[in-house]
């Protein structure tokens, strides 16, 4: 029998769950993911609107891996449109132009999903004037084109729609080797709120995730294995999620379930702190 002073007990929730089939939650839905290009959240979070019901736009600034990503979504998911259009958020000219685009391609936007991000592991002390402004240009001001795009949408519109952002427990806590990372993703927190505030006045809900650690190839070749490892093995269940269960809580973010939450930011942990 475990006890509470039993801190070697391995957790019954160290086996990652099946994954849980779709529910209509995203019937009918035109959806658009940045950054879905690859293995990581991005992707699990188009394939998991198109389990919703959804059609799906992707994007993504890798014009390679973006076309292998539709392909496989699409051979998947034979009876609903993915489409895909090149963008690096970078560029708000490119970002105003995927909103358009994907507006005319899907006949209209009801969900957007800021996924892009960009990180690193480097010291203060020894990051450079680039390091910074690269990971803060792609992870908080990629959002925020994106964000005032859609707005810009949504406002000429008669429909509603939601935003979803991609956050992360780095908002909140502390680690070495990630002030750049964490402090833009603190900013996608407060563009959150703030940009929530604002949306309701045309009918569009805002929040984020933040999710602790959700580990994928991609991330496995920017961190090294052994700080996963013990990042995963802070979280109460011992592991990390995967990118399936960080998917289907923006899913539930984007659909009728959350009608009253706006400018949250909700955690996807085992723990927050």
């Amino acid at each position: 029998m475990r006890t509470d002073t039993d801190s070697t007990q391995r957790s019954p929730l160290a086996d990652p769950p099946a994954e849980t089939p779709g529910h209509g939650l995203l019937l009918g839905r035109k959806v658009v993911v940045t950054a879905a290009a690859g293995t990581g959240i991005g992707f699990a979070t188009a394939r998991r609107a198109l389990m919703e019901g959804a059609d799906v736009v992707i994007s993504d600034w890798h014009e390679r891996r973006l076309g292998e990503a539709r392909d496989a979504l699409a051979a998947e998911f034979t009876d609903q449109t993915v489409g895909l259009i090149a963008c690096n958020v970078q560029e708000s000219a490119q970002v105003d132009a995927l909103i358009d685009s994907a507006a005319s391609e899907l006949g209209r936007i009801d969900v957007l999903v800021n996924n892009a991000g960009l990180g690193g592991e480097t010291p203060v002390a020894d990051m450079t004037d680039e390091e910074w402004d690269r990971v803060l240009d792609i992870t908080l001001n990629g959002t925020f084109r994106a964000t005032r795009a859609a707005l810009r949408y949504f406002r000429g519109v008669e429909h509603g729609g939601v935003i979803v952002n991609n956050a992360s427990v780095l908002g909140w806590r502390a680690q070495r080797g990630q002030a750049h990372y964490a402090a833009a993703k603190a900013g996608v927190m407060a563009l959150t709120r703030c940009s929530a505030v604002e949306a309701a006045d045309v009918g569009v809900r805002i929040n984020a995730i933040a999710p602790s650690i959700a580990k994928h190839p991609f991330l496995a070749k920017v961190t090294s294995d052994d700080l996963l490892d013990e990042l995963a093995s802070r979280e109460a269940y011992g592991r990390a999620a995967e990118v399936w269960e960080v998917a289907a809580t923006i899913a539930m973010l984007a659909s009728d379930y959350t009608t009253y939450l706006t400018g949250e930011v909700v955690s996807i942990s085992s723990q927050r702190a």
